[in-house]
């Protein structure tokens, strides 16, 4: 059984959930799950604040719902595992992932996949701008998956 977060929030700030991945999930209680930090523009709180979370992460599966658009970060940093959301999804989708997979049902913002070094994204809407791009500085880009 996949462990499902909900949005709940209601806010036109951005909220960034990087490092929130499968792989870092899978030996967790929901209850630390739910203390995850996330931001919420310059403000830390925890997961549990803007997300209602359920389900078991010992699969190492995720499911999003909720509009998606204004969270950043989704899957980025992932190793394994497989990541869905049901809707568009914010800025950088799988950044500087290294494997597993990510679906998004919807659109996706700009920079997906930038510095990906392994596993799959797909993005059944659109992709923003500097998609598989690299970060200011870097020398490379997407290099695998």
């Amino acid at each position: 059984m996949a462990i499902r977060l909900t949005y709940k929030a209601q806010t036109t700030v951005p909220v960034e959930i990087e490092g929130l991945t499968p792989d870092w999930a899978c030996d967790k209680s929901l209850k630390e799950i739910e203390l995850y930090e996330i931001y919420h523009g310059n403000c830390n709180l925890p997961l549990k604040e803007l997300f209602d979370v359920s389900g078991d992460a010992s699969d190492k599966c995720m499911e999003f719902e909720g509009d998606l658009s204004g969270v950043h970060w989704i899957g980025a940093h992932m190793a394994s595992g497989s990541v869905r959301i049901h809707s568009a999804a914010g800025r950088h989708v799988g950044s500087q992932m290294r494997g597993g997979s990510i679906v998004v049902e919807g659109n996706a913002g700009g920079w997906v996949g930038a510095e990906m070094h392994g596993g799959m994204i797909r993005v059944k809407g659109n992709s923003g701008h500097l998609t598989g791009a690299a970060y200011r500085g870097a020398s490379r880009g997407m290099t695998g998956g």
